[in-house]
């Protein structure tokens, strides 16, 4: 991203450029209609993280929400086994070992609107090279930001391998 003479960065410039990351996300079991993708562009600020994800569980009610925990994890993998079908996912990304929140990988959480999610953000915790070879994962719960390890986010319901 080219600096410009402004306090604030010019993130437009951000969305015609190819991420210097990315995954697509797919969810399994019942909820194998989740697709999506996640880009991630490196700036001179942080990392612009860009997620649309598709085919997410929509409320029962009314005052249901539909918000669902969203973590870079540091496994590089989307298998895993009967009871996790993440398993190899592993714990969220944390290379500073801080407590949750305040993991690298603890990203905003996703709000679902008719099984539709979209969300852009800028984060300076990781750097777009480092996260290559690990995961996303969207959770079925809302993270709480305060239990630990992971904010009681409930299932994995989609994963996507990062690429470079």
């Amino acid at each position: 991203m080219q600096k410009n003479n402004n306090r604030y960065p010019n993130f437009t410039m951000v969305f015609g450029q190819r991420p210097q990351a990315w995954a697509r996300v797919q969810g399994v079991g019942k909820n194998l209609d989740i697709t999506g993708v996640v880009r991630f562009y490196q700036t001179e600020y942080g990392v612009v993280t860009i997620a649309e994800i598709k085919g997410l569980p929509a409320p029962q009610g009314a005052c249901e929400s539909p918000i669902f925990g969203f973590h870079i994890h540091e496994g590089g993998s989307c298998l895993g086994n009967a009871a996790d079908p993440f398993a190899n996912a592993g714990n969220h990304y944390n290379p500073s070992e801080c407590p949750h929140p305040y993991h690298a990988g603890d990203m905003p959480p996703l709000f679902g609107a008719n099984g539709y999610a979209f969300s852009a953000f800028l984060s300076d915790r990781f750097t777009a090279k480092e996260i290559v070879g690990k995961t996303v994962i969207v959770h079925s719960e809302p993270d709480d930001f305060s239990t630990q390890p992971s904010g009681n986010a409930g299932r994995k319901i989609a994963c996507g391998e990062i690429m470079g």
